[in-house]
């Protein structure tokens, strides 16, 4: 996949109650590298890692970030699709990254390539945590949203309720864009082994079910929940996994 989605990132203004809340529920590995910031190791031996951050604003957030060449150039070309710049380039030492909203509205991350980011965004360690290897957007109209993300990055977008984008190269994730009727988001799925009891564990810990469990597709149960912060977040299993 052209252009791979390499990070995932969820934040509010208290993120050390959020980064307790998140290692619990999904045995996450956290590491604070500076203040307001924890990097994250789901320890799930695959898919991406993490951070959670302290918001600025005291608005909660949950995105993941695409990896591109040219920080200026796909915020400019996102801006001409009809998204908008949210955080102009934010240049850190070997890195630097930046934020725009889609036509809907919805928070999507850029990481420029190179450099030492791949040395912050590492991979997973092995172990029993809860593996992030998917992301998703919901908007208001499926082919808007996919039309939108196939000419920002040149990702291979199939049309109908929910296109299934696919990783190339070894590098990404795979993920999904369709339409979520009165639901909107931009996030990623944690893969756990019981959907059930993973939603059950995030509401005790303070968060709520927004929806699921659900069978998607055949050997697929999904459902989402907000954490105590309001920011949606996935689980799914897949049978055979």
């Amino acid at each position: 996949m052209r252009n791979p989605v390499v990070h995932f990132e969820i934040g509010a203004a208290d993120h050390q109650s959020l980064g307790k809340f998140y290692g619990e529920l999904f045995g996450w590995g956290l590491r604070e590298v500076s203040e307001g910031y924890t990097l994250v190791d789901t320890q799930g031996g695959q898919g991406l890692n993490g951070g959670i951050g302290r918001s600025g604003t005291g608005e909660p957030w949950a995105t993941f970030y695409v990896e591109v060449d040219d920080l200026q150039a796909y915020l400019d070309r996102a801006g001409a699709l009809g998204g908008r710049t949210v955080l102009a380039i934010t240049e850190m030492p070997g890195m630097a990254f930046a934020m725009f909203d889609d036509p809907d509205g919805l928070l999507v991350g850029l990481v420029r390539g190179g450099g030492s980011q791949d040395q912050v965004f590492q991979r997973p360690s092995a172990g029993d945590g809860a593996a992030v290897d998917w992301f998703e957007v919901l908007g208001a109209d499926a082919g808007r949203s996919q039309a939108f993300y196939a000419e920002l990055f040149g990702w291979t977008v199939p049309g109908g309720a929910y296109g299934q984008v696919s990783p190339e190269g070894g590098r990404g994730i795979g993920g999904g864009i369709g339409a979520g009727g009165a639901q909107r988001w931009a996030t990623v799925y944690a893969g756990v082994a019981d959907v059930e009891a993973a939603l059950a564990r995030a509401e005790t810990l303070g968060g709520t079910r927004v929806y699921g469990p659900l069978q998607a597709g055949e050997g697929t149960r999904t459902g989402a929940f907000r954490d105590p912060a309001g920011n949606v977040f996935g689980v799914y299993h897949r049978e055979g996994s």
